[in-house]
């Protein structure tokens, strides 16, 4: 077994027996140094975006002190949920190493499926734009500025 799985595996089993949330254990890897390491805490924050992955991109900011991990590569024991996806994309990680695939969690009572189904416009929670207006200007505010943040 890869020695970065091995250790995203360690996370996991260790949320699982804490009682912490799913088997789901990851860490983050830059320069062949662990930087961030991360398990499953949803029941132990009552926090439905406690995923492995979310923990480990959060101890890895911390530890380089910085939004971006890019150069960074991310081992983690399952396939990323779109919500993962998206905070690895956000972070600047470009590589992804996972264990087990979407059926397999699926056959363990996860329903990433239904989130697929929602990014295909298959239904499950109504989008509607309002007040654009109001919010442009807010958008305007932020581009004005010289020192603002640009992905």
């Amino acid at each position: 077994m890869n020695k970065y799985m091995k250790e995203a595996v360690k996370e996991a089993q260790s949320g699982i027996r804490s009682g912490h949330g799913g088997p789901f254990g990851c860490v983050i890897v830059k320069n062949g140094t662990i930087i961030g390491k991360g398990h499953n805490m949803v029941v132990e924050n009552n926090d439905p975006t406690c995923h492995g992955e979310i923990m480990a991109i959060r101890a890895a900011c911390a530890a380089l002190q910085s939004f971006s991990l890019k150069g960074s590569e991310l081992y983690t024991t399952a396939e990323p949920c779109p919500m993962c996806l998206g905070a690895i994309l956000w972070a600047g990680i470009e590589k992804v190493y996972y264990g087990c695939n979407i059926d397999d969690t699926e056959k363990i009572g996860f329903k990433d499926s239904d989130f697929y189904k929602v990014l295909k416009g298959e239904g499950g929670i109504e989008l509607t734009e309002t007040d654009r207006e109001d919010c442009l200007e807010v958008f305007a505010e932020y581009a004005a500025k010289e020192d603002n943040i640009k992905y």
